[in-house]
């Protein structure tokens, strides 16, 4: 096969941003309406990006368009430019009106608690217009969005495998995970507790997905041990917070937030340890990305946080 001509030079951003539209309006009617075009203008625009790619962007469906493989590889890199060309232009303007910058961050329950939200008071305390968005989640749904470049970085527990191609690393501090009670609960005047003797209790686990419940599921098969049946899956902070208050369940925090919930009187963690929730604390970047002078001093501030 021969090889493809120069995508930067024979694709304009104009044919990214059709690209981008298609996919997001899932047809191109709608993709022409959003972005005030007619239908034509984005059939030929589509005919021209597909020639010069030399295979099908997207195939029509009677429900509209989906992406073929192809499609989804540029669809993927066309986001990421727009997106980059977005975060350019919200840096001039700051430049040009003296604002704080902008900064969006992706946030693991683990530094949620204090890590983050010191930094950011911290920062803002120097650049009060410093304007800060914050996306928490775990990392299934936080490393697709820092890949696509919607969010500058991501601060929590770092995942036991690598996040992949494209993704830098840099460990801040440690961590390890607590089970967690309400105060009170009869299990906080046993000594001597094993993972054994809480089976059958009922517990809340985070996702199958999720880098903590392989890290649970795995404390509890080096004991011998299935996982607990008797199990209601969230990562909802507020349900699960509600759930060992009004049900006597179990749930495994983060040692900082089982600490912070711990010292309002409410909770208690029991002392069963869990050696395989040891992980560290860390940020994950796009490797080779630039970062914003924003994100650049919100950074900093995390750094200053974990060594203290």
């Amino acid at each position: 096969m021969p090889p493809l001509p120069r995508l930067e030079t024979h694709l304009s951003l104009r044919h990214l941003t059709l690209i981008a539209a298609i996919d997001r309006e899932g047809s191109l009617l709608a993709a022409a309406q959003s972005v005030g075009l007619t239908q034509s203008a984005v059939t030929k625009a589509l005919q021209e990006a597909e020639a010069v790619v030399g295979a099908r962007l997207f195939d029509r469906t009677n429900r509209g368009v989906l992406p073929t493989q192809e499609g989804e590889v540029l669809i993927a890199h066309a986001k990421l430019v727009l997106t980059q060309l977005r975060h350019a232009g919200q840096e001039l303007e700051d430049m040009r009106s003296g604002s704080g910058g902008r900064v969006a961050v992706g946030v693991l329950v683990s530094a949620a608690v204090t890590l983050l939200p010191r930094a950011i008071a911290d920062v803002r305390k120097a650049r009060p217009n410093l304007a800060v968005k914050v996306i928490e989640g775990t990392n299934d749904v936080l490393m697709p969005l820092l890949r696509a470049g919607e969010l500058d970085f991501v601060i929590g527990r770092l995942p036991g495998f690598s996040g992949g191609a494209g993704i830098a690393e840099e460990t801040l501090c440690a961590d390890h995970a607590q089970i967690v009670v309400r105060a009170g609960h009869p299990l906080t005047r046993r000594r001597g507790l094993t993972l054994a003797d809480l089976l059958d209790e009922p517990w809340i686990l985070p996702r199958q997905e999720t880098s903590m419940r392989r890290q649970i599921d795995e404390a509890f098969r080096v004991q011998g041990l299935p996982p607990p049946a008797n199990s209601v899956e969230s990562v909802s902070i507020l349900t699960n917070r509600s759930l060992v208050l009004l049900a006597d369940y179990l749930v495994v925090w983060p040692v900082e937030l089982a600490r912070f919930e711990a010292a309002q009187g409410l909770v208690a963690a029991l002392d069963v340890p869990l050696p395989t929730t040891h992980r560290p604390i860390g940020l994950s970047t796009r490797a080779g990305a630039r970062l914003s002078p924003a994100a650049e001093t919100l950074i900093a501030a995390l750094r200053r946080e974990a060594a203290g």
